[in-house]
């Protein structure tokens, strides 16, 4: 379930946002409020191109800091 939700499990009203692709790359809690924030954005403007190439680009250039490991 989705916590708060008044619905039904079985009635799909909402998302989950796992973290440990982000955790293992070493994004902390104070960068959760921005994911959240570029996510919300993409979906309110989910037929915009240009804002999602914008959010994609806020991507990329937060993610720099937090780079993949190498194996």
């Amino acid at each position: 379930m989705v916590p708060f939700d008044s619905r039904s499990p079985f009635q799909t009203s909402g998302i989950r946002v796992g973290t440990p692709a982000i955790t293992t790359r070493g994004v902390k809690e104070d960068l959760m409020p921005v994911i959240v924030q570029l996510i919300d954005e993409v979906i309110s403007n989910i037929d915009d191109e240009n804002t999602i190439e914008l959010v994609g680009k806020k991507v990329h250039q937060i993610m720099k800091d937090f780079p993949l490991f190498a194996y």
